[in-house]
């Protein structure tokens, strides 16, 4: 049977030699093509959309490009709708997906992730001239605006609201505005995006939860040296100031942590 165990060491090794020589190949493939391509969905503001011009922008996608110019290549987008962004990876349609993908265990248990390089938070929002509303568990007999549905719903309700349907936060806020809700839980990137364009409006935050949710690149499985080579090109455009000039942009301060 040494034939066989002969055979049984060949085949190993041989296939030791093809994942050696595969390691790092999508890097390699990124760098010599000059693009890499990335999964976006471009009605997603202020992540990622389009302006008046009909161009691509946002966060996200300026993320996307300083990323690739540190990479020493092009950002090529190609986008679609949520549900299958993701999915995208797994069929090469893209070498990573940059939409704020949060970073869960379960997506992690399939897919790989760079560094977080966005933070949220949920946050609780009332009028400018609120007094009685300083904490969450100030909720308890207050009116909460609130997509029925979500996280943050079922937050204020566990707080002793009362909830009041909305169909997102742009509802929300027109409804504590005017008096018909008391206040709304919310993420906080969505509240600063709103103060950015809408400075001057009577509307502040009262509290906000002490753990935040990361998102990251995502990209598939068993690649470290381009997750390596994102994180590195991250850290190198929070050193050199870009991410901070993109986050003011958007968001009027760092979103990173």
């Amino acid at each position: 049977m040494k034939w066989l165990k002969s055979l049984i060491i060949a085949g190993t090794l041989q296939a030791v030699a093809v994942t050696a020589g595969h390691a790092g190949a999508n890097l390699d493939q990124i760098k010599q093509a000059g693009v890499i391509k990335v999964g976006t969905e471009g009605t997603y503001a202020p992540f990622t959309y389009h302006d008046t011009s009909g161009a691509l922008v946002g966060f996200d996608v300026e993320i996307a490009k300083a990323i690739a110019d540190k990479l020493g290549v092009k950002a090529e987008f190609l986008e679609g709708k949520w549900d299958g962004l993701i999915a995208g990876l797994d069929a090469n349609r893209y070498d990573a997906v940059i939409n704020e993908v949060g970073i869960t265990d379960a997506r992690k248990a399939k897919y790989d992730f760079s560094d977080p390089y966005i933070a949220s938070k949920a946050v609780l929002i009332v009028r400018g001239d609120n007094t009685d509303i300083k904490s969450f568990a100030d909720l308890k007999g207050k009116k909460s605006a609130q997509s029925l549905t979500s996280n943050f719903g079922k937050l204020a309700e566990t707080n002793g609201a009362e909830l009041v349907g909305t169909d997102g936060f742009d509802q929300s806020i027109q409804l504590l505005l005017t008096g018909r809700a008391d206040a709304t839980i919310n993420d906080s990137l969505s509240f600063l995006d709103f103060k950015k364009h809408k400075p001057d409006a009577n509307v502040k935050i009262a509290a906000q939860e002490e753990n935040a949710d990361y998102s990251g690149v995502i990209v598939r499985k068993g690649d470290p040296e381009l997750v390596a080579a994102i994180n590195k090109a991250l850290a190198d455009i929070k050193a050199d100031g870009t991410y901070k000039k993109i986050s003011d942009t958007y968001f009027g301060q760092d979103v990173s942590k």
